[in-house]
């Protein structure tokens, strides 16, 4: 019989540190995609905070801690990222673990990065802490998120991890250069 070795998007690619920016895989047990049905947005917030501790997101923004996390993610839906969820009465489901490649970017030029990469305006008075957007990230579609006061998660199809990879860790080189001049 076949033994399969299940691995990461970004197995062999990841940690890089460049300069003072360091880009790192992040595991979740699961990911799960939780839409409310219309009129069962406040039923399935609750079933999602008693599950989890985190309520269903704000359009834009993201509710919970590092291990349980709820990301918006479009019109009436977010990524659910941590533990697996039970199914939720009133909410369409389906998972989506294996679907993702997430990275964590963290260090004092993170925001210089991605202001490479992304149209988004990054600055803190505008993209804070708990912020969520469905944006391009180097002509790839992603999910970014703020979870610290220099660290960000990008989240890109599975399919797309070696070039999330490349243009980032491009990126963190020019930025990483610019800093020696």
């Amino acid at each position: 019989m076949i033994e399969l070795l299940a691995k990461t998007p970004c197995d062999g690619l990841l940690p890089r540190t460049i300069g003072t920016v360091t880009l790192t895989e992040i595991s979740f047990e699961a990911i799960t995609s939780v839409a409310p049905l219309t009129g069962q947005e406040d039923a399935v917030s609750g079933t999602l905070k008693a599950q989890m501790g985190a309520a269903f997101p704000k359009p834009g923004r993201t509710t919970g801690k590092a291990h349980a996390r709820a990301v918006w993610s479009g019109l009436g839906q977010a990524l659910v990222l941590g533990p697996a969820l039970q199914p939720i009465p009133g909410a369409a489901m389906t998972d989506q673990t294996d679907a993702w490649a997430c990275v964590a970017l963290e260090g004092d030029g993170a925001r210089d990065v991605l202001a490479r990469l992304t149209p988004l305006d990054l600055r803190p008075s505008v993209f804070r802490q708990g912020h969520a957007a469905r944006t391009e990230l180097a002509h790839m579609s992603a999910v970014l998120m703020r979870t610290g006061e220099s660290r960000y998660g990008i989240m890109a199809f599975r399919s797309m991890a070696k070039t999330l990879v490349h243009d980032v860790t491009e990126a963190m080189t020019s930025v990483a250069a610019r800093t020696r001049l």
